[in-house]
């Protein structure tokens, strides 16, 4: 028996936090690695819009990006998504389904003067976005 003793609580629990760090599974876990990658690696997936919001800018820019907040279907992880387009926001609702895509910058980070955000809206409820942005198509009904 190793580190016995009345009073080794302290030590033993400080070993032990130290040691978790060896593992790998444990590593991912503590500096939560999983949410640096939502889309699994996949280019484009689907999520449910949660709500919608408006990002302010990184200096020295200014003004109020729109986006929404979504939950992937695919593993339920949340992430903001940026929409593209003057007025694109209006034909997003709350609990629409719209496909994501990557914002294309190095190593999966923001883009510009946004903060935090790495994906865009493509599609709404299967509808291309610049489709609906033009007025060729219009959103389904349900």
């Amino acid at each position: 028996m190793s580190g016995g003793g009345a009073f080794s609580a302290r030590n033993l629990k400080k070993k032990r936090a130290k040691a978790r760090w060896h593992s790998r599974s444990a590593k991912k876990r503590l500096l939560k690695l999983w949410k640096l990658k939502p889309l699994r690696g996949a280019p484009i997936a689907k999520a449910i819009v949660l709500k919608k919001k408006g990002i302010e800018q990184k200096q020295p820019h200014s003004g109020i990006i729109k986006a929404v907040r979504v939950q992937l279907i695919k593993n339920s992880i949340q992430v903001t998504a940026v929409v593209p387009g003057t007025g694109a926001i209006k034909h997003i609702d709350e609990h629409d389904e719209v496909t994501l895509a990557g914002l294309g910058a190095s190593q999966g980070g923001a883009v510009g003067s946004m903060h935090g955000v790495k994906h865009k809206v493509i599609a709404v409820k299967g509808v291309s976005l610049s489709e609906l942005l033009k007025g060729k198509k219009e959103k389904p009904k349900q």
